[in-house]
Formats: structure tokens, C-alpha cells, sequence
């Protein structure tokens, strides 16, 4: 059977946002570099968009997955919590039952 979590167990939510805040600001560095490189080597704004279409697009969609396993983590914390909690409730209704009975009901679940 699973050990409980404790708090102290739990991911820092502060160092997530550090990280968050850095692919950010990486991500816009990495852009802006792309962009000013682009506007030295070319005349027309056609073409300046056409060099920094793949770089934004690799950039956005980086950072994009970043917090995408962000809030996939976050979500299957919450899910398992629940679960944790839900198996506590269940244990003690067990509990409370007279022991013939709650023997019927663990049978009954599997």
C-alpha cells in the first residue's frame, strides 16, 4: 500500500514559477536576438518575418510545453490527493461499521 504524502513531501510551487519565469524571459531573449538579427541582414519586413517564423515558432512551442507539464503535474497532485482522501474516508466509514459487516462490504469491492 502507498505511504501517505506528507507536506513536506510536496514540490516547492515557488521554484516552478523561478523556472517559469526564466523559459519566459529565455524564450524572449532567444526572440528578440532572432529579431534584431533580422532586421540587420534584411531590408523588407516580408523577409524579416519570414526568418523569425521558425524561431518563434520553436521558442512558443517550447515554453508552451514547459507549462504544459506544468499544470499536467499540478492536476495529477490534485487527482492523487483526492484519491488519498477518498481512501481515508473509506477506511474510517469501514471503521465505524460492526466487523461482520464491513468484512461483507471489503468482499464486496474486491
Amino acid at each position: 500500500m502507498p505511504q501517505p504524502r506528507t507536506p513536506s513531501a510536496r514540490t516547492d510551487d515557488s521554484g516552478k514559477w523561478k523556472y517559469g519565469i526564466a523559459v519566459v524571459l529565455a524564450g524572449l531573449a532567444v526572440i528578440l536576438t532572432a529579431f534584431l538579427l533580422a532586421l540587420g541582414e534584411y531590408s523588407k519586413a516580408a523577409d524579416v518575418s519570414t526568418a523569425l517564423a521558425p524561431v518563434t515558432g520553436v521558442v512558443g512551442t517550447l515554453v508552451g510545453a514547459y507549462f504544459g507539464v506544468q499544470v499536467g503535474s499540478a492536476g495529477k497532485e490534485r487527482a492523487e490527493d483526492a484519491r488519498e482522501k477518498s481512501e481515508q474516508e473509506a477506511k474510517a466509514a469501514l471503521a465505524a461499521l460492526p466487523p461482520d459487516r464491513a468484512e461483507a462490504v471489503r468482499m464486496s469491492l474486491g
